[in-house]
């Protein structure tokens, strides 16, 4: 077994080795999240922790770790003879991204259990991580499937596994960790809420500290044992920290006043549901504990709200994390004291919050409004009589317009039945959804058809010398549920940013639009990419990604002016395509073009465009054109470039109402006839 990273040699990472600690002092707290950028020790400090936390009493040969001071009555191996038990450390088990739900949950063999009736079932790693610490390494990643699990194990503190009305059930109560590169997609909120904690992690922009980073990561590689033999004396001390704030935790007191202060701050940052609030009592008070108090203070209220809240206060995908610290400090002031309203404060909370760095989330300035027009007027001056346009950088460009609010949309669905990721855009064949059919299965069975397998198994009873009730069922009777379901998809984004779509308000509200799809490319559980167009060129702003966030971001900070080379970022989606199918088949794409139609720069421009679209047409590539002309006088020139691609076309008013039903029908319609 190869000898784990020091906790206490993780150099800085202050927010997140307490978090960490709080959770080793008390389970209760929920566990934590680590959101950060790769490089940052996140993986190393989880693993670390194990090592620190006490020894757990077991029930000896239980397979789902009983406690012996009170078994589960339910246990798959019990009922349990009291007194036999055995000591072991605390486990870390680790949830793979690709894991099955089998190995999740458990299996159970069900040729046994439809022939002999008997429940023979395999353990997986909920039954493992009982009473332990389950680790999920990139959390954002994890299958949907395996997240409603995840779910309704940690809600109920149970698993539950169910086989054609033969089910399993054992105890499951664990420390959930997970870590996340947000640049690779956001949690469901759902999942997200079941985090106690979470903590952002960066990399020190201090060379000191950069450089003993490094020193004690070569030092360890060159030598595991002996590192962790130097830092023997600091892990000892801080395991022995954790059993005395253990012992104390249940004499804290939580007093009314800092009850208070916890309910006024959770209902000034408006999170949802009271989950929140009884996170922040149980991490105060597990503070309280770790500095060795029987009293919980306002300082702990305000590092538990710093803790518990930034991830609950969230609205949608756009909104970055964190808190406004000096909201936070005038809210504990003014609920803090003796005379608190209502009078019911008792004065526990009386001290003074520690001074906060204050300044909340920084935003960008308005830009300042540029005066309306056709956007073309823009255009011309950066191209001469017949001379090549300027670079896109040139004195055509202007400024990033900001974004209109985004609105509700209507789901864009790929036709036909895929068979790609678990979603919920498209029609796709899944693990999970309606029951279709029956097949053989094809390795493992995971959703037996039950009729389907009784079916084939009934012609053969008599050849098998059936005798009794029992149904005699051989491996090659078994039937696979063929189901449907959704799946996500690849949404493309390939937008014109050119002088022609340079007038203020109209980028503004393409901005918006594009905003409005990509919110709901989140909820579909869609992968995004950007390509946008402008002056001589086309680029990549942001390479196919589950992180909608980056993709409002580059979007946000678009800057436009020049000509439009609409085939240039026509063929450059395509070279995207084209490399994404490699490294990802299953996964279908729609390409959504946002475009005025214009085509300008080079030899016929629009001939160009249109050899480009049909390249799209030509491989069945789902499309949609939002068409982004505006004023009296309309050329129809995006109802022309839709047609090329094979897709559909819709404006930007179109785009907001139930005309979206329509589009559907429209996208699918435009492809069978193709």
């Amino acid at each position: 077994m190869s000898t784990p990273f020091p906790f206490t040699a993780v150099v800085g990472q202050d927010d997140l080795r307490l978090a960490l600690l709080l959770n080793a002092v008390s389970p209760a707290v929920g566990g934590v999240l680590v959101r950060g950028e790769k490089g940052t020790a996140k993986s190393t400090a989880v693993r670390a922790l194990s090592a620190l936390l006490p020894e757990v009493d077991v029930v000896s040969g239980c397979r789902f770790s009983c406690d012996p001071d009170s078994p589960d009555p339910g246990c798959p191996d019990g009922p349990h003879e009291p007194g036999a038990f055995a000591s072991r450390p605390a486990r870390m088990v680790e949830l793979p991204v690709g894991a099955s739900e089998d190995r999740l949950v458990g299996a159970l063999d069900i040729e046994r259990a439809l022939a002999e009736g008997v429940k023979a079932f395999e353990p997986g790693l909920l039954a493992d991580a009982h009473r332990g610490i389950l680790y999920v390494d990139e959390v954002n990643l994890l299958h949907d499937h395996l997240v409603d699990l995840l779910l309704d194990a940690a809600a109920m503190g149970a698993s539950y596994v169910e086989r054609e009305g033969v089910s399993v059930r054992h105890a499951a109560r664990f420390l959930l960790v997970g870590t996340m590169n947000p640049e690779e997609g956001e949690l469901r909120p759902q999942l997200l809420d079941r985090f106690g904690l979470t903590v952002e992690v960066a990399a020190s922009r201090e060379p000191d500290q950069r450089v003993e980073v490094v020193r004690r990561r070569l030092a360890y590689d060159d030598d595991p044992a002996g590192f962790a033999a130097r830092w023997a004396d600091e892990e000892a001390a801080v395991r022995a920290r954790i059993v005395a704030a253990r012992e104390l935790l249940p004499s804290v007191r939580l007093g009314d006043g800092a009850l208070r202060q916890i309910a006024a701050t959770c209902a000034a940052f408006e999170v949802d549901g009271m989950r929140a609030d009884i996170v922040m009592a149980r991490t105060a008070t597990a503070l309280a504990a770790w500095a060795g108090r029987t009293e919980v203070l306002a300082e702990d209220v305000r590092q538990a709200a710093l803790l518990a809240l930034p991830h609950r206060r969230r609205r949608n995908p756009f909104d970055a994390p964190g808190l406004d610290e000096d909201k936070l400090d005038e809210t504990l002031e003014e609920f803090g004291g003796s005379d608190g309203q209502d009078g019911n404060g008792d004065g526990d909370g009386d001290d003074d919050p520690d001074p906060g760095p204050g300044g909340g989330p920084g935003g960008q300035p308005e830009p300042d409004d540029a005066p309306e027009g056709d956007g073309d007027a823009a255009a011309r001056p950066e191209a001469g009589e017949g001379g090549e346009p300027q670079p896109s950088g040139g004195a055509g460009e202007q400024s990033p317009a900001r974004a209109a609010e985004p609105f509700r949309t209507k789901v864009l669905s790929v036709p036909g039945l895929g068979e790609g990721a678990a979603g919920r855009r498209s029609r796709a064949r899944t693990e999970h959804g309606r029951t279709i059919g029956a097949r053989r299965p094809r390795g493992a069975l995971t959703k037996l058809h039950l009729a389907a397998t009784v079916q084939a198994a009934a012609p053969h009873q008599r050849a098998r010398g059936r005798s009794g009730p029992g149904l005699v069922v051989r491996r090659d009777d078994l039937r696979q549920a063929s189901r449907e379901g959704r799946e996500g998809n690849l949404v493309l984004f390939v937008v014109d940013a050119s002088g022609s779509m340079a007038a203020r308000q109209r980028m503004g509200a393409v901005k918006g639009a594009v905003l409005s799809l990509l919110l709901d490319a989140y909820q579909r559980r869609d992968k995004v990419g950007l390509v946008t167009f402008r002056g001589s060129a086309a680029d990549v702003a942001l390479p196919p990604t589950s992180s909608v966030d980056a993709a409002a971001v580059r979007l946000e900070s678009l800057p436009t002016g020049g000509r439009t080379p609409l085939a240039a970022g026509l063929l450059k989606a395509h070279e995207v395509l084209r490399v994404e199918r490699l490294r990802d088949p299953a996964r279908r794409a729609l390409v959504v073009v946002v475009t005025d139609g214009r085509a300008t720069g080079g030899p016929e421009p629009v001939a160009l465009a249109g050899r480009a679209a049909r390249l799209f047409a030509a491989e069945g590539t789902a499309s949609v054109v939002v068409d982004c002309e505006s004023g009296p006088v309309r050329l129809g020139l995006a109802g022309q470039l839709a047609g090329e691609l094979g897709g559909t076309a819709v404006t930007l008013d179109e785009l907001r109402a139930d005309s979206i039903a329509a589009l559907v029908k429209d996208v699918q319609g435009s492809r069978r006839a193709a």
